[in-house]
């Protein structure tokens, strides 16, 4: 360093879920680690992604549980959403998980220089002017919302979920640009606090990367909700207004409302960063990397939402862990992508893990599935949710892929993970004793009905 206190084993360019996972990871290795953070350690996932939207849901959940709560003989009566209220609940949370990650570092020894970094080349990075020397660099920079070409985000009645976390105020009325996991979670949290919303997807339906009988639950329960929906259609355009905005579609419907959400996905923080100069390779806006996580430079790896793997925070801890061990020459094994659970998190929740049908046939299995409706569970019934867990084994296999919609899924995919990742024959977990009654038993009911010895399953 400029300092005089030598070159560090490993740099890490960026204090979010992969970075300092692997400075964590790095540091119990013995190796000499440096944690280089713009912002707020944490990065987007504690404090713009899924810890804050989580604890918005929660809120969302209480306030519809106060509405209904008469229909179970509890007297309580919904009297609205004061904001300031939930945020203040939000960012309690927040705040104690961003001290907790911070007293991890100290306690690990980690040296966190706070400031804007660049790649100079292959063994360092510049942060300000200060240069930090690194045996390895590991590129953790994230990403930020993605817009539309012409989509002019002004902060005010264009915004994105950055915006939106901090919003003073539940909108009377929302358009939201994007049927992803993003837009379809902020949907479900306006709706749940009593504004007006409308999706635009242009794909044919919401969460259209989930197997499409997951998706359809999705669609007809938001139905239910009252929470509209635009599928199979492209966004034209946006006026702003006096009262909000005039969103066009393609063939000229028009919607009002007093806010669009751009909710079009993330795109990976990799322009200026001095990467290519350094001769690493970056694909459309991502960098490219190995099966463990290496760059086209070998002493550079990158993690996270910076390369093309899945945009979650768990996958970020895995990659960040992976990249610690083999810097370390631990030789870990590389991530199946596939066995990553993904959670939606919306009412009702939408969790999967493994592949889905269509990916099944592509890749030639011969398969079976079978849906068990959560009609057949009781304390699906006592939570009063609706949904279904359909499994996808290979004939006479393994389980593929585990889909689940309903309340409080995302607990529940844990067991699919398991099941996924061990290549667990569904006479295998038929043999497992399900606690009843639980959730977990839809399950269990699932693998005894594939295992050819169906329990409260109809034929």
């Amino acid at each position: 360093m400029a300092d005089g206190s030598g070159p560090f084993d490993i740099v890490v360019l960026g204090g979010g879920s992969g970075g300092y996972a692997c400075a964590l990871r790095a540091a119990e290795l013995g190796k000499s680690v440096a944690l280089i953070e713009k912002d707020k350690i944490g990065g987007t996932c504690l404090h713009r992604g899924c810890i804050p939207t989580k604890a918005l849901l929660h809120a969302a959940e209480v306030a519809d549980e106060t509405r209904e709560a008469t229909s179970i003989g509890i007297k309580a009566r919904f009297e609205g959403v004061e904001m300031s209220g939930v945020h203040a609940f939000k960012d309690k949370i927040v705040n104690r998980a961003w001290k907790g990650v911070q007293g991890l570092l100290k306690s690990r020894g980690v040296t966190v220089i706070e400031g804007e970094g660049r790649l100079d080349g292959p063994t360092r990075v510049v942060v300000g002017g200060q240069v930090v020397e690194g045996r390895t660099i590991v590129l953790a920079t994230g990403s930020v919302p993605r817009s539309l070409p012409g989509l002019d985000i002004d902060g005010e009645r264009v915004i994105t979920s950055d915006h939106a976390l901090k919003l003073d105020r539940v909108p009377s009325s929302v358009v939201v640009l994007g049927g992803g996991v993003i837009g379809v979670e902020f949907a479900s949290v306006w709706k749940s606090f009593g504004a007006e919303v409308t999706i635009v997807e242009a794909l044919p339906h919401l969460l259209p990367l989930e197997e499409e009988s997951s998706s359809k639950l999705l669609e007809r329960a938001f139905r239910r909700r009252g929470i509209k929906y635009e599928l199979g259609v492209r966004f034209e355009g946006v006026k702003t207004t006096d009262t909000g905005v005039v969103v066009t579609l393609q063939g000229g419907k028009t919607l009002e409302a007093e806010l669009l959400l751009v909710a079009v996905g993330r795109g990976a923080v990799s322009s200026g960063m001095g990467f290519e100069e350094a001769g690493v390779a970056v694909e459309r806006g991502t960098v490219v990397v190995n099966e463990f996580c290496q760059t086209s430079v070998p002493n550079v790896y990158a993690v996270g939402d910076l390369i093309p793997t899945l945009q979650l925070a768990h996958a970020g801890f895995a990659e960040g862990i992976l990249v610690a061990e083999h810097i370390a020459g631990l030789n870990p094994v590389p991530i199946d992508y596939a066995g990553v659970p993904r959670i939606t998190y919306s009412d009702p929740e939408v969790a999967s893990v493994g592949i889905t049908s269509a990916v099944a046939k592509e890749r030639g299995y011969e398969i079976t599935e079978l849906v068990y409706d959560l009609g057949g569970n009781p304390k699906s019934q006592i939570l009063g949710t609706q949904g279904a867990v359909k499994v996808i084994a290979q004939k006479d296999g393994p389980v593929l892929g585990v889909h689940m919609v309903g309340k409080r899924m995302g607990e529940l995919v844990t067991e699919g993970q398991l099941i996924y990742n061990w290549e667990a024959l569904p006479t295998e977990v038929a043999q497992l004793i399900h606690a009843h009654p639980t959730q977990s038993e839809a399950v269990g009911e699932a693998m005894l009905a594939l295992a050819g010895k169906p329990l409260h399953v109809h034929n």
